[in-house]
């Protein structure tokens, strides 16, 4: 079987930042629950009129590629698995992204899992790099999903995290000892009955944009029951966090005991203390907590991965996990062992 490996990453952040006392005064909601329970000190965001998904991606895709030591030509495929809140609607932001990097012999795709979209993105980047006629792949995503959050809905509070920036990453079919890491098996499970409970009422089919829809409001993200979401949620999502962590480590080969780290999407601090402690970690070592991006979709795992590796928590052999979820709603992880 073709070995696929993780040979350059990169991350981007617009320059604006807002603070967890800013939204709190934005939302009125106290600045030690913005802070210490939600888990936002500070967040990146875009100017309205600058870093729009595809110029964050490409920034991003850069890094990777200069850290993989490839030219944009050697790319076969380039798989956009960000926000699908892009430059335009119904729209390829993956074939703008691939034409703006020169990467003339790559074929363009997306893939939209929401927030769970980086480890079946690497899950899918991988199956043709061990079965097509691909031999590079360069994963890109984006999110400035922060510009539909109205911070005067509560109803919507639990999206109050959500922040700006990009991702990229870099796989390729038996690089050698110029892998970073070497990725392994994926699992992912989904539970549809939360499919309707976080949309933005209006834009698509069902409510088409209109002069009335924006005067109500209409075009921001909203939960029309978050009482009910989280009635729901609550006795779900722990283990399915933990079934796609421990399937996923199974089929690699591993279980919980082997884990030294986790890149898992940006949550509440409680629940990431508990899903921590479930899977037998250290939050403050065997992780990253991204107080200081917010929820950044599905760029979270390789902010989190370039915050551990800056920070020397990574060392050669460690056993790593690409762990998230998003609504919709679906659990993803993908495992990897670090080689740097």
């Amino acid at each position: 079987m073709t070995t696929v490996g993780l040979t350059g990453f990169g991350r981007y952040l617009p320059e604006p930042t807002i603070t967890g006392e800013e939204i709190a005064e934005k939302s009125d909601i106290p600045e030690a629950v913005v802070v210490e329970k939600m888990g936002v000190r500070r967040k990146h965001v875009c100017p309205p009129d600058e870093d729009h998904v595809t110029d964050m991606a490409v920034r991003a895709a850069a890094d990777a590629l200069e850290m993989a030591d490839l030219e944009p030509t050697a790319v076969d495929l380039v798989l956009y698995h960000g926000s699908e809140y892009k430059d335009y609607v119904v729209w390829s932001a993956a074939a703008d992204i691939t034409d703006r990097l020169g990467a003339e012999n790559a074929f363009a795709t997306e893939s939209h899992t929401l927030c769970a979209g980086a480890p079946i993105a690497m899950r899918q980047a991988t199956a043709q790099l061990q079965v097509d006629h691909v031999d590079t792949a360069l994963l890109v995503a984006a999110s400035r999903e922060e510009s539909l959050i109205d911070y005067s809905n509560e109803r919507a509070s639990f999206m109050f995290n959500f922040g700006s920036g990009a991702s990229a990453m870099v796989l390729e079919s038996d690089p050698g000892p110029r892998a970073r890491a070497t990725v392994h098996e994926s699992h992912a499970v989904t539970d549809g009955s939360f499919a309707h409970d976080v949309v933005m009422p209006a834009g698509g089919s069902l409510e088409p944009p209109s002069q009335e829809t924006v005067a109500a409001g209409q075009h921001t993200l909203d939960v029309p029951d978050p009482d009910g979401m989280k009635e729901r949620l609550a006795p779900v999502s722990l283990p399915n966090y933990l079934e796609v962590a421990d399937t996923a480590l199974e089929r690699s080969g591993f279980d919980r005991g082997d884990l030294d780290f986790v890149a898992v999407t940006h949550m509440k601090r409680s629940f990431h203390e508990l899903l921590f402690e479930e899977l037998g970690l250290d939050p403050d070592t065997q992780g990253v907590y991204l107080d200081t991006y917010g929820h950044v979709q599905s760029a979270d795992q390789i902010l989190a991965t370039g915050d551990a590796v800056e920070e020397g928590s990574l060392a050669d052999g460690d056993v790593v996990c690409f762990l998230a979820a998003g609504t919709g709603y679906t659990w993803s992880a993908t495992v990897l062992t670090w080689r740097e």
